[in-house]
């Protein structure tokens, strides 16, 4: 399959999916084959479907080689049921398909699905209130604020305290600039502040394509970043949105297993199968995944920074749209990714299913309750054991808050209060301080570049031994003699001929001396 990257934007799921189908419809081997006595043309066994395209999505950077075959399985049976395969009697709209010998074909009507399109008049309307809400940021005046959901958080007086003292400097009192500014100013710095960061890191020319502005609430960020314990989890003021004792007591027994001091009581065979199967119940039955529906296009669209030579991207990414969650679900977020990324490398955990590994098991399980469409999406599956796969090996940066978001509001505050720039309409303007990032190459590019550096620094180790004065001349002659044996081709572009080694040691190339030629001596003969 061709590794393509599906850009950015809004309906990414189906954007993929038409990938997805286009490639095993283009690629997919179609042979004869025969069945009741009967020979069937351009047409292919469902076990061959399942290994090519197991094969496909594991080498998919948007997939990865977390899929199981079991999920190809699955997404063969959603071909079948939308028609993009059909078996060879034409028959198709249901999931009846197995890892077997049964043949299918391709339709003759396209498999593609249709993305919807906002009215031109929408779409305006979005861009014109976006414009507004950025030059409503520098305007030290009441904004409007949105109600946050009851997700149980609530502000108590010390911690309102704690975050105004963050936010203001020592000298504000003293000097005559500063202005006041209001709890509304506050927050919306801190959604601009947030959503600049993150356009920057996903390096697209706007946000508004996945995420809404107004769908940022700063008081989640805002308690995110300083109501946590010394472990970065979040706190909860309001314990009835908490994980009951009973899922908390349980899921200390299988991150501690085998050395759990929380649970007293004899264990059986299979008891931490029961475990298990109590915590996996608790989770597939929460009313709304924990990275909510309304946030689902933002983390579908960071599933394609998920590449070796963007990790950092999408680790930086990933690290603010978890501070966008509600407290509740941050919190449970972290503890399941602490919980089941200690399970997976625990070689001491018994083994919690018959077919899968640990791992394998926990991806399974877990990932509808982490990422979910409220409208059911047939990839679903696939992208969401994609995200729960880099969220369980990067879970402690990620989910960690980041020291410089709150560097960068307390600059820009500052700004806002001292009132820089005046404002026709008597409010204060401030400029925004400016943010770099490097910018986003492409593979091949990291690849050249990975080279081309590695062989400036190796030529680099190269001089440092030629102007090493320490090493005495046998020493360097040696090094040199290894260093010419592992890297040929750069030491010979640094001594193309021998003169050129030979200065470098300040004495003439040796050339062998001729052998003397002996002249055998004549033996005369006794004979006269």
């Amino acid at each position: 399959m061709e590794n393509r990257g599906v850009p950015p934007g809004p309906y990414r799921a189906t954007k993929l999916w038409n990938e997805v189908t286009t490639s095993f419809r283009a690629g997919m081997p179609l042979k004869k084959h025969r069945q009741h006595f009967k020979k069937y043309g351009n047409c292919f066994t469902a076990g061959e479907a399942v290994d090519w395209l197991y094969d496909l999505l594991r080498n998919n950077n948007n997939f990865g080689p977390e899929v199981t075959r079991q999920q190809t399985i699955q997404l063969l049976r959603k071909f079948l049921k939308n028609h993009v395969i059909e078996d060879i009697k034409g028959r198709w709209g249901s999931e009846n398909l197995d890892d077997n010998n049964h043949l299918f074909r391709f339709p003759t009507t396209s498999p593609l699905k249709t993305l919807p399109r906002r009215h031109p008049e929408v779409r305006k309307n979005n861009i014109e209130n976006l414009s507004k809400d950025k030059d409503n940021i520098f305007k030290l005046r009441n904004l409007s604020r949105r109600t946050p959901k009851k997700h149980g958080l609530h502000f108590s007086q010390q911690t309102t305290e704690k975050i105004k003292c963050e936010l203001v400097d020592e000298d504000q009192e003293n000097s005559v600039d500063n202005r006041e500014i209001s709890q509304e100013n506050v927050e919306e710095v801190w959604r601009y502040i947030i959503l600049i960061y993150l356009q920057t890191i996903l390096g697209v020319p706007s946000l508004e394509e996945v995420i809404n502005p107004r769908q940022v609430i700063p008081q989640y960020i805002m308690y995110n970043m300083t109501n946590t314990s010394k472990h970065g989890i979040v706190i909860l003021q309001d314990k009835s949105d908490d994980l009951p004792h009973w899922v908390l007591s349980a899921m200390r027994c299988l991150a501690n297993w085998p050395r759990s001091n929380d649970m007293n009581s004899p264990t059986y065979v299979g008891f931490e199968r029961d475990v298990f199967r109590t915590i996996a119940d608790y989770f597939l039955d929460l009313p709304e995944p924990l990275l909510t529906f309304e946030y689902y296009e933002l983390f579908v669209n960071i599933l394609d920074l998920l590449q070796p030579h963007l990790e950092r991207v999408a680790i930086d990414a990933l690290q603010l749209c978890c501070l966008l969650l509600p407290p509740p679900n941050r919190r449970k977020l972290q503890l399941l990714m602490r919980m089941i990324s200690r399970m997976s490398q625990n070689v001491d955990m018994p083994q919690l299913h018959d077919a899968m590994g640990t791992r394998s098991l926990m991806i399974h399980t877990f990932s509808r309750c982490v990422l979910c469409c409220a409208e059911e999406v047939d990839l679903d599956e696939l992208l969401a054991a994609r995200l729960i796969s880099f969220l369980m090996d990067h879970h402690q940066e990620i989910l960690q808050v980041p020291s410089y978001l709150q560097i960068a509001v307390e600059k820009h505050l500052d700004y806002l209060r001292k009132g820089h720039i005046k404002n026709p309409a008597d409010g204060l303007l401030a400029p925004f301080p400016t943010y770099s990032y490097c910018k986003q190459i492409s593979a091949q590019e990291f690849d050249e570049q990975k080279v081309s550096t590695s062989q400036a620094a190796i030529a680099e180790l190269l001089d440092n031994i030629i102007k090493n004065k320490s090493l005495s001349l046998k020493e360097k002659r040696k090094k040199l003699k290894q260093f010419q044996k592992e890297y040929p081709l750069i030491y010979q572009k640094r001594f193309p001929t021998t003169e050129s080694e030979a200065v470098l040691f300040c004495d003439k190339p040796t050339i062998k001396q001729p052998m003397l030629i002996l002249r055998k001596p004549k033996f005369h003969s006794l004979r006269y």
